[in-house]
């Protein structure tokens, strides 16, 4: 059976939460009062996650195999643009949290405590930011056409 890569990556996204969820639904009926029943089976729900768990293992695997081959445009392989936009990505977070920080305001009660000042150019780290996001979207739109038009198998 064959599918597009981006409804492989929804796949994986669904199995990773079913996973979670079984997880905690494990732990919620680990232990139960004397005389009591669980909710539900843990040795079940156990084997549930873990057949769950080796899927989601032969599906990232097919998914990173066809990451490693698919070439774009600009002749770096998708694997190589996934980690472009995650540093991209990184990067803008980076300078958000620095330029969010340094444009807080400086509440003094009295003239007389110490004045605070940014050390850093706001206005440059801003424009850094924008570039990033533009950056960004051009490649994930890249990314993102791709991945409907990939078939896996």
């Amino acid at each position: 059976m064959f599918m597009k890569l981006a409804e492989a990556l929804l796949l994986r996204s669904e199995y990773q939460s079913k996973i979670d969820n079984l997880h905690h639904r494990i732990i919620d009926n680990l232990k139960v009062q004397e005389g009591e029943k669980p909710h539900e089976d843990p040795n079940a729900l156990l084997t549930e996650v873990m057949k769950l768990n080796d899927e989601l293992c032969t599906l990232v695997k097919k998914i990173n195999k066809k990451n490693n081959e698919t070439i774009l445009a600009d002749g770096r392989t998708l694997s190589e643009a996934l980690a472009d936009r995650e540093s991209i990505m990184k990067k803008r977070q980076i300078l958000s949290v620095i330029a969010s920080n340094a444009s807080q305001r400086d509440f003094r009660l009295t003239h007389a405590e110490v004045k605070m000042y940014a050390t850093m150019d706001i206005g440059k780290i801003q424009k850094e930011i924008d570039s990033l996001s533009q950056q960004f979207r051009l490649l994930d739109t890249q990314i993102q056409g791709q991945n409907w038009t990939i078939e896996l198998e």
